[in-house]
């Protein structure tokens, strides 16, 4: 799309008017599509792709909660957990911008389901290698990474297809709903299994019942309609992209950077460090309840109640109680001041991520050329935020290395922590710039 400046007028602030004095035709369109787009329902096929989400969530839920005490229990090493994350990240980010091409230009259908598969496959190598599954980090985390590559990059592109900015944020709020369901169930119901079992028997009843969850999302995935191919795959969009000083672009894939840095490490540690504190499964299992019903309600409000013009404000209050509730961490790391964090973080999180994840996927849907690249636009999207997961994650590898004590893991958290604040500050221009009619709100 962007071949130079002549060509990035979907991505530039000042192409605003531009559009708006040569397309006025079409903005009335909009505008009249605006009034039933606004009120307008998740269809037949947003059900579907939640269901597939939903048993997505909850395999995860069910293993993912204890993968990292898992490995941590075969090698009391916070580096090895690292790595194993880092080869994550990176072959998710390579994953995402190999696949964009079949993606875009064949069966995206079947790259979502070959992701759940691949899911599957990881948990199939952590019953077979057993206790020795520290030995082989390298390779789990190649696959766990191809299979998050994989999977989010279609779902990404199908959930763009089916969704409008009048129902968007209503389906990030069910989204937000189904994880938080499975949060509270599957990995209490692990913590009960693994905690009644001796030794790891309890892990392989938990890694089996994940596998044969992913089983039944690749068949509702079956369901799901075969969505239309348009056009041929840009490699270089990314680049292009952010090589335009003018584009929005640049800032926004900043912001998303910036997201990834708290992701990539909050999205395995405090798990762990729950485990660490208590020394129980269980225990881990009845915090994942608690913090997940807080999340369940929040997600259920914030999902029904928010509109686009109040995203800017929404966001800045969930980024600022994001960053304070790290802080009782620097009294004492206990079950107590992590349920505070966790409970916090729950209450707040749809504040941050909802509005973050739709102005996203809005500002792609703005113009129609930039709907015909929407499937590199959402590669550049997990690219930027890959970037900053490894980036997180190496911070956090290179830090533990030399030192984890409490109050240098307490500042790695509070500072790595305190990155949804640059999200906001290089987002906070573009959180409320259209309304569901698809009219701009700010100039």
């Amino acid at each position: 799309m962007v071949q130079g400046r002549t060509r990035s007028r979907v991505l530039t602030q000042g192409d605003r008017h531009g559009v708006q004095e040569d397309s006025r035709e079409e903005q009335e369109q909009s505008h009249r599509r605006g009034s039933s787009r606004e009120k307008k329902k998740l269809g037949k096929q947003g059900v579907l792709l939640l269901t597939v989400n939903g048993l997505f969530s909850a395999a995860n839920a069910l293993s993912g909660t204890f993968m990292g005490v898992y490995l941590w229990k075969a090698k009391n090493d916070f580096a090895t957990i690292g790595w194993f994350m880092l080869v994550t990240h990176f072959t998710m980010a390579l994953t995402f911008w190999l696949a964009g091409k079949w993606v875009k230009e064949h069966n995206k259908m079947i790259v979502l389901r070959l992701g759940i598969a691949l899911f599957a496959l990881f948990y199939l190598l952590l019953l077979y290698f057993g206790v020795n599954s520290v030995r082989h980090i390298l390779l789990l985390g190649f696959v766990q990474g191809m299979a998050s590559g994989f999977f989010w990059l279609s779902f990404n592109v199908v959930y763009f297809e089916i969704t409008e900015p009048g129902n968007r944020d209503r389906f990030n709020g069910w989204t937000g709903t189904l994880v938080a369901v499975s949060g509270m169930a599957a990995p209490w119901l692990s913590g009960l299994i693994i905690a009644s079992m001796t030794g790891n028997n309890g892990y392989r009843v938990v890694f089996t019942i994940s596998t044969a969850i992913f089983i039944a999302g690749v068949v509702v995935s079956f369901f799901l309609a075969k969505r239309k191919l348009l056009g041929t795959y840009n490699w270089m969009l990314p680049l292009q992209c952010l090589r335009d000083k003018e584009a929005p672009w640049r800032s926004i894939a900043a912001a998303l950077v910036a997201q990834g840095v708290r992701e990539g490490v909050f999205g395995f540690l405090i798990a762990l460090l729950v485990y660490i504190a208590t020394t129980s499964e269980q225990k881990l299992g009845n915090y994942a309840l608690i913090t997940s019903g807080v999340s369940f309600f929040s997600n259920w409000l914030v999902g029904r109640t928010i509109k686009p013009v109040w995203r800017r404000q929404g966001m800045f209050v969930g980024v600022i109680m994001l960053i304070l509730v790290i802080l009782p961490f620097f009294w004492k790391v206990s079950f107590g001041t992590l349920l505070v964090f966790g409970v916090g973080t729950a209450l707040f999180m749809p504040l941050f991520s909802i509005p973050m994840t739709s102005a996203v996927f809005d500002l792609i849907g703005r113009y129609e050329e930039s709907v015909k690249q929407r499937e590199e636009f959402i590669v550049m999207r997990e690219l930027s935020l890959n970037v900053g997961r490894i980036g997180g994650t190496f911070l956090f590898i290179t830090i533990v290395s030399w030192n984890h004590s409490p109050l240098v893991l307490n500042l790695l958290l509070l500072g790595i922590g305190s990155s949804p604040f640059f999200t906001w500050l290089y987002m906070r221009r573009y959180l409320d710039g259209i309304s569901p009619a698809g009219h701009l709100l700010t100039e």
